[in-house]
């Protein structure tokens, strides 16, 4: 195999628009990372949330060597909240700001390599709740139930 050396014409191309990326919608989506290197990742309106999500604390205890990614388009009054976590746990963050694209996407934790992580998205803390409340309801009419049956 042959590699040729870049010309003229591949260094203009790289003043002029940059970089050749792979997956760049992907990465537009993920904060500049790609999906398989992400551990955690949470919405903008997860982020928005009062409080901070356990997940992404753990992961950020679990994991000091990744780095954690925020939405520079929102506001710093939300994002301040994963800064200090991530101080505490002597994560690196960056504000990722591309004014050119919409991502629904928050934060994310990820590292500079594939981790390949099956599940990164954190349910919202509403979702979690209304699953507690309906696993409850179950066992409590399948014992009113017995109980019916017994009394």
């Amino acid at each position: 195999m042959v590699v040729s050396k870049p010309t003229i014409d591949d260094y203009l191309d790289n003043g002029i628009y940059g970089q050749k990326q792979t997956k760049p919608d992907e990465r537009r989506k993920f904060l500049g990372s790609l999906r398989e290197r992400i551990v955690i990742a949470l919405t903008q309106s997860q982020v928005r949330e009062k409080g901070v999500y356990k997940e992404v604390q753990e992961n950020l205890k679990k994991n000091p060597n990744a780095k954690l990614l925020l939405n520079g388009n929102m506001s710093y009054s939300y994002l301040s909240k994963y800064i200090k976590l991530a101080d505490t746990y002597h994560v690196s963050f960056s504000m990722v700001t591309n004014k050119e694209t919409e991502t629904d996407i928050g934060l994310v934790l990820a590292y500079d390599h594939a981790i390949d992580k099956e599940d990164i998205y954190v349910k919202k803390k509403s979702e979690k709740a209304s699953e507690t409340q309906t696993k409850q309801k179950a066992k409590k009419s399948l014992f009113s139930s017995i109980k019916n049956k017994l009394f």
